[in-house]
């Protein structure tokens, strides 16, 4: 099977899997490798218009980085991931979504003035 993306941590997000124990790591790296070749609503799901979020759960523990496309061209489609958190109830903070466009907005920014 081939990916269906490619995916790309920014900083913060890498902080977040770094501060992880490694089990809960290990998890959340499988299933991002897992939704790179399937379509599966469980791993990877669109929260608005631009953001989307991997999901794990990981020892009644649910695991979340946000995410965004960066369709660098015809060939290359890029996920960026911005940053993640442990979530304690079902619905998303509204205030991560948020900080998500903002990461996305900087990002797109920075990448267009390359």
């Amino acid at each position: 099977m081939t990916k269906k993306f490619e995916v790309k941590f920014l900083e913060e997000a890498k902080e977040f899997l770094d501060n992880l124990a490694d089990k809960p790591r290990e998890k959340i790296i499988y299933n991002i490798r897992k939704a790179q070749l399937t379509q599966d609503k469980e791993l990877f799901k669109k929260l608005n218009e631009e953001i989307w979020e991997f999901r794990t759960l990981y020892n009644k523990t649910h695991y979340r980085l946000f995410a965004f496309w960066d369709k660098i061209d015809k060939i290359d489609t890029i996920v960026i991931s911005t940053h993640g958190l442990i979530k304690k109830t079902d619905k998303t903070p509204p205030g991560d979504i948020i900080k998500a466009e903002r990461l996305r907005n900087l990002y797109l920014k920075q990448k267009n003035q390359k």
